[in-house]
């Protein structure tokens, strides 16, 4: 039986050898925020590495925490960055901080611009400023050719418009992460040809409608993610959450789409590895 995932699989070197390898990446992942020592760090990561995570991507905010995910990708295997100014972080977003930004996407281990996109939730900045942080980082991702990763928090349909209309002037490619969408939505996303990526929400009981997504995005347009140190998945609910938990994302789209774990742990690392580039083994 062909793999599920034929026709949209990573370069060959980065394919695995034997489909029951049960390895996944956690494609969003806020390393800053979970571990205040190098210790703490290192037993993440490790923890992470014997659930089969081989790849994390940690992912900016704001200028520091950007520039701590960077020193984290120098300092142990696996891990990957993205950069960039989040929403509601969006007063800060300057020149100065944005010719840093520009800076740190020289890194090799840079894969990404993210996350960007607006909030409308919170609503902590002003919606104009949002509107302009995000389009001004869109803007330098496709210049570079980044993928961008896109937050969009009560603010779906808005940043799927400007997407649409950006991507009619540029190339831009990425990913909706944590997606909360109905179905016409992710229509809308994979019409973009953007992937669409789960967290521990999909394990949730009052979660139907993100389970409903799952079902009708094709397994070659899914990533994983744990957002941590949020959204832990049953049955770790209202607990800190780590990379090592992005496997329970994993198992309940196995359980959506009825395939073996690992057919979807192959699937979702082949799109992570396409994606971002990523050189893991």
């Amino acid at each position: 039986m062909p793999s599920p995932c034929q026709g949209y699989l990573a370069p060959e070197k980065f394919q695995m050898k034997n489909a029951n390898e049960r390895h996944l990446v956690d494609t969003h992942a806020h390393l800053d925020m979970l571990a205040k020592t190098d210790t703490e760090l290192s037993s993440i990561l490790e923890k992470a590495r014997a659930e089969g995570v081989v790849a994390i991507i940690s992912v900016g905010i704001d200028l520091e925490s950007s520039r701590k995910a960077v020193s984290f990708a120098e300092s142990y295997e696996n891990v990957y960055v993205s950069v960039g100014v989040h929403p509601n972080d969006a007063t800060i977003f300057s020149e100065d901080v944005f010719d840093a930004l520009e800076s740190l996407v020289e890194n090799r281990n840079v894969k990404a611009w993210g996350e960007i996109g607006l909030d409308f939730y919170r609503d902590y900045t002003p919606r104009k400023l949002q509107y302009e942080a995000f389009e001004a980082q869109l803007d330098a991702a496709s210049k570079r050719g980044l993928p961008v990763i896109i937050h969009a928090r009560d603010a779906l349909k808005e940043c799927i418009e400007i997407i649409e209309g950006f991507s009619n002037k540029r190339d831009l490619h990425g990913v909706f992460h944590c997606f909360s969408g109905d179905v016409e939505e992710a229509r809308r996303v994979l019409d973009l040809d953007f992937f669409i990526s789960f967290t521990g929400v999909i394990t949730f009981p009052n979660a139907k409608m993100v389970r409903e997504v799952a079902a009708y995005v094709p397994i070659q347009k899914i990533l994983i993610e744990t957002d941590a140190p949020f959204l832990s998945p049953v049955p770790y609910r209202g607990k800190p959450n780590e990379p090592a938990r992005v496997k329970y994302v994993a198992e309940a789209i196995a359980k959506i789409k009825d395939m073996d774990f690992s057919e979807v742990a192959s699937c979702t690392t082949s799109n992570a590895r396409a994606l971002f580039d990523l050189s893991v083994q």
